[in-house]
């Protein structure tokens, strides 16, 4: 049986879709990304905001043409979308023939026999049951390229933000136990990768529902001892709850990229209040201020949302003001989605969808200027670098610093003639920048 995996939505649920991959390889299944030759398909759906709602059941739509057609013998929803909307999942596409849930996706081998065997049923456990490595017999089939990987360190959410669906469909935080998560860094690094990401919806509270207190330093540097790692990269730091420890473990692991993602959603007082959110702006602006003065060469990512009901000219402005005078290396802009069975869904004054865009531009605008400015003063400096790939038909070869994220930040561009693999390290120095990107030469290779 060869089967069609569609993954949608973050990195968080392509870990989900990496362990049910490696459940299906294991259990006798193949992959294919062919919808041609496929016997089955799987989407894994996403319903964040109303663009990922969309995308997913468009592509459950267009799924479902094969299954009616009779291409395929059976097609499962799996993920976000699956679980908050089963029932009007089975009433509007009823040639869907399972569902699974966010916590039961180490049944999708058994939900693919019984559909095949005629016996549909859904897999709609607890949102709050835990999944452990112990829950997953498979090898993770990595989907990456294979230098460099994503680990969840934790599921679910307990801040209860007012614009936000995700503590309905993941439920309550739960931290992965750590001798699990450094057990599967350890087989990541044995199968070649080189870089692994943590992740969660907030990976700075990692620990404190199983150990009592916050323990992601602890968890860094347990990492860091694996001897074929190379980088550690840390995504979704909630800034109220950086620790000074935190801090000082980024300072002394070197292989701890001196990075981190810390979304704030936005700079008013009043909007955060009413977002729900844990901090205010002087609170950001001294977060920002401690990071940058123990941390120097640190790279500062976050996202906004701009629109949020009752945002007034003048909290956009406070937001304008806020950016230009933070300089973030790295910022992200979210038009307000209003998500139904959220708090701010049924607040007043909603925004208008133009007026949503034209703050959205004008922050973006904003940052492209800051950005710009930045990837000039870089000029002349030297990073080591991790190769992604080769340009095709030129003797040039894309890659990352430590201050790019895959998939969100910027890349360096190299122009060589030497023969470089994906996953290879090398120091470079920058001689030009485009945009976003860097352009730099090869300094000297590095034994990685």
């Amino acid at each position: 049986m060869k089967i069609l995996f569609i993954s949608l939505g973050c990195d968080k649920n392509l870990v989900d879709t990496e362990k049910m991959l490696g459940v299906l390889v294991q259990r006798g299944f193949s992959i294919t990304d062919d919808e041609q030759e496929a016997d089955a398909v799987v989407v894994n759906t996403c319903c964040f905001i109303n663009d990922a709602k969309q995308e997913s059941i468009n592509t459950l739509l267009e799924m479902a043409q094969l299954r009616e057609n009779g291409s395929i013998k059976a097609l499962i929803a799996a993920g976000c979308l699956a679980q908050r909307y089963q029932d009007e999942i089975q009433r509007e596409i009823p040639e869907v023939d399972a569902i699974i849930g966010t916590t039961a996706i180490d049944v999708v081998a058994d939900a693919l026999d019984e559909v095949l065997l005629g016996k549909n049923q859904n897999y709609l456990d607890d949102i709050n049951r835990n999944l452990t490595s112990a829950n997953f017999s498979g090898k993770r089939i990595i989907t990456t390229g294979g230098h460099y990987a994503y680990l969840k360190i934790a599921e679910g959410c307990n801040k209860h933000c007012s614009y936000c669906i995700i503590p309905k469909v993941r439920g309550n935080y739960r931290s992965v136990p750590m001798d699990d998560l450094v057990c599967e860094a350890k087989q990541l690094v044995a199968s070649g990768v080189k870089e692994i990401i943590l992740v969660a919806q907030e990976t700075t509270l990692y620990g404190v529902d199983l150990y009592g207190e916050k323990s992601l330093p602890e968890l860094l540097r347990r990492l860091c001892a694996i001897a074929e790692l190379y980088w550690v990269r840390i995504l979704y730091c909630y800034p109220e709850e950086i620790t000074d420890e935190l801090i000082e473990t980024i300072k002394k692991e070197p292989k701890v990229c001196n990075y981190l993602d810390i979304p704030i959603q936005h700079a008013s007082d009043t909007i955060l209040k009413r977002m729900g959110r844990r901090t205010d702006q002087s609170g950001l602006v001294a977060m920002i201020k401690k990071l940058r003065e123990q941390i120097p060469d640190i790279c500062l990512r976050t996202t906004l949302i701009t629109g949020f009901p009752g945002e007034t000219l003048e909290d956009h402005d406070a937001l304008l003001r806020f950016v230009d005078e933070m300089e973030f290396d790295r910022l992200g802009v979210f038009q307000y989605s209003q998500e139904e069975d959220t708090p701010a869904a049924l607040f007043e004054d909603q925004i208008d969808e133009e007026v949503k865009v034209e703050r959205q531009i004008e922050l973006m605008e904003l940052q492209q200027e800051i950005a710009f400015e930045k990837a000039q003063d870089t000029i002349g400096s030297t990073f080591l670098v991790m190769v992604e790939g080769s340009v095709p038909d030129e003797h040039a070869y894309v890659a990352r610093s430590y201050k790019d994220a895959p998939n969100v930040d910027g890349y360096v561009f190299i122009q060589t003639a030497r023969e470089l693999m994906t996953g290879d390290f090398v120091r470079v120095r920058i001689t030009g920048s485009y945009e976003y990107d860097l352009i730099g030469e090869i300094e000297d290779e590095f034994a990685k």
